[in-house]
Order: C-alpha cells, then structure tokens, then sequence
C-alpha cells in the first residue's frame, strides 16, 4: 500500500480485531518516525503525515464500534 493510500471503511471493516490491533500499533509507530524525520528534513510530500494520522483514526473508530458490539 502506498504511504498517501486512504484506507476505505470496507477494507478496514475486513481486518480481524488482532489484525487490526497489529496494523495501530505499527501504523503509530511509521507516524512517529515520519514525524521525526520532517522535523529534520521535509518530507517531500507533508500530506502524507495528515493521511496516515487519518488512517489511523479511522481504525481506531471501527476497533472501538466493535468492542462496543461485544459489550452489548
């Protein structure tokens, strides 16, 4: 997937809740580095930090939509 790559609510929507969990975890950690490095250098394309920032917001929407269908 490239890094500018809007994940669709039905792509999300297919990852398995541990799957899910692993993509967050390793998606904060490629936000951080790139963080990092544009505070250093610029990124050539600084949108890249808002998609991915997105993208992990959007994951995090459907892990929490499922933990309350679990409660229910």
């Amino acid at each position: 997937m490239g890094v500018n790559k809007k994940l669709n609510q039905k792509d999300i929507q297919q990852f398995v809740t541990e799957d899910l969990i692993a993509k967050i975890k390793s998606e904060r950690e490629e936000l951080r580095r790139m963080v990092f490095n544009h505070s250093v250098t610029p990124l050539d394309n600084p949108l890249a930090i808002r998609t991915k920032r997105r993208n992990i917001a959007r994951m995090l929407t459907e892990l929490n939509k499922r933990k309350k269908e679990n409660k229910a």
